[in-house]
């Protein structure tokens, strides 16, 4: 599991448009209005892995062999500070709501992506959008994965 963020971070990579993608170290915690990021951002992370015992090959270490499944959340923001209301101006409004591009383009990457060859295909579960008041946009979407004989 050491390479889940590696791989899911150099696939994500590949986008041009989101110049900053990391592991989630709290990074859009309690740093406004310096945060350490450049927008957008993608911050990967690895949730609710759970583990089931299938028993022992003595040619492995460690010789205990386990199945695991569990949930890769992606994490999406964007600084938003401009008024998208109807009377905005066009070009302010798209800029506003770019950040659903960036979360297209991720998904397009990663729904399918096989991080390593003893793990499923990630499959997207959820996309929840976490309410700020501080001007940034929050989005996280959540990819189920299995890795077998870890």
């Amino acid at each position: 599991m050491i390479h889940f963020i590696p791989s899911i971070q150099n696939k994500i990579k590949e986008i041009p448009s989101i110049p900053y993608v990391d592991e989630d170290t709290g990074q859009l915690d309690n740093y406004s209005p310096n945060f350490p990021v450049k927008w957008p951002c993608c911050l990967i992370d690895i949730s609710n892995l759970t583990f089931s015992d299938i028993g022992k090959d003595r040619k492995k270490n460690p010789i205990n062999r386990q199945n695991a499944s569990g949930d890769i959340v992606i994490t999406v923001a964007n600084l938003k500070l401009t008024n998208t209301s109807g009377l905005a101006p066009i070009k302010q409004q798209q800029d506003a709501w770019s950040i659903q591009n960036e979360i297209q383009y991720i998904h397009e990457k990663l729904h399918g992506f096989r991080v390593l060859e003893n793990t499923s295909r990630l499959v997207r579960k959820r996309l929840q959008r976490i309410k700020r008041d501080d001007g940034v946009q929050e989005y996280k979407i959540t990819y189920g994965i299995e890795a077998a004989d870890v």
